[in-house]
C-alpha cells in the first residue's frame, strides 16, 4: 500500500487503537500528510539531490544543486551526467566523494543494473539491497527513498538520529534508544511504522514537553 493521504490516515487511526500515546499525537497533529507520487523519471534526480544534500547545510547544498542542474541544462538524467566529466561536477561544487557517486549511479542506472522504473515492485529489504549498489548510497539514503519516492507504510530509520530522539522524547525514555534497540521497539508498530518514524520528526521539530 502505498502512503497516500487515505492510507496515513487509516494507518494513524489503527496505531491509535494499539497506543494511547499515539492517540494523543494524532490528537494535536493530525494524521501525517500523504506522500506525492514521484514517477519514475524523476527517481534519478531524487537519488542524485539526496547525493548533493549529505552532510551538507541546506543554503550550501541548494548553491550546489543549482550549478549542478545548469551543468544539465535544467534535466537531470544519468545520460546527461555522463556527458560530464569529473572535472565538470566538481567545478559544479561536487566534493570528489559526491562526484564520482553521482557518476557511479549514473552509470549503473544507464547500464540498467539499477532499474529504477521496475524498482517499485520490490520489497522494502530489496529496494535497500538494489540501491546501497552506488557509492556513496547507504542504508539512511535508501530509506529516505522509501519513504519520499516510492511511499512505503512500514519504513523505520533506526539509524536517525532524529527519530531515536524523537521516539525518546515522546514514549519518555531516560536514554535515546541505540539503532538495536529502537528495531525492537518498533516492532509493536508494524506494519505502520512510517508514520511513527513522523510523528518523532514532529516531535523533535516541536520538543514535546516531557
Amino acid at each position: 500500500m502505498v502512503a497516500t493521504r487515505t492510507a496515513m490516515a487509516e494507518a494513524a487511526k489503527s496505531l491509535s487503537g494499539r497506543d494511547p500515546v499515539i492517540k494523543g499525537l494524532v490528537r494535536q497533529f493530525g494524521p501525517p500528510p500523504g506522500r506525492p507520487h514521484v514517477p519514475a523519471s524523476r527517481r534519478f534526480a531524487v537519488l542524485a539531490r539526496s547525493i548533493l544534500y549529505q552532510q551538507l547545510a541546506g543554503k550550501a547544498a541548494a548553491a550546489i544543486e543549482a550549478r549542478f542542474v545548469a551543468s544539465l541544462a535544467g534535466v537531470v538524467t544519468p545520460e546527461r551526467v555522463l556527458t560530464l566529466s569529473f572535472d565538470d561536477l566538481r567545478a559544479s561544487g561536487l566534493s570528489g566523494a559526491k562526484a564520482r557517486a553521482i557518476q557511479d549511479l549514473a552509470e549503473k542506472v544507464a547500464s540498467g543494473q539499477i532499474s529504477l522504473e521496475r524498482i517499485g515492485r520490490l520489497s522494502d529489504e530489496e529496494v535497500v539491497g538494489h540501491l546501497v549498489q552506488v557509492r556513496g548510497i547507504g542504508q539512511w539514503t535508501a530509506e529516505m527513498f522509501l519513504l519520499g519516492s516510492l511511499g512505503r507504510l512500514d519504513v523505520w530509520p533506526v539509524g536517525d538520529y532524529g527519530v531515536r530522539a524523537g521516539f525518546a522524547l515522546i514514549w519518555e525514555l531516560p536514554d535515546i534508544p541505540t539503532p538495536k534497540e529502537l528495531m525492537v521497539l518498533g516492532e509493536p508498530y508494524h506494519p505502520y511504522r512510517s508514520v511513527v518514524a513522523w510523528y518523532c520528526w514532529r516531535a523533535m521539530d516541536t520538543r514535546l514537553p516531557s
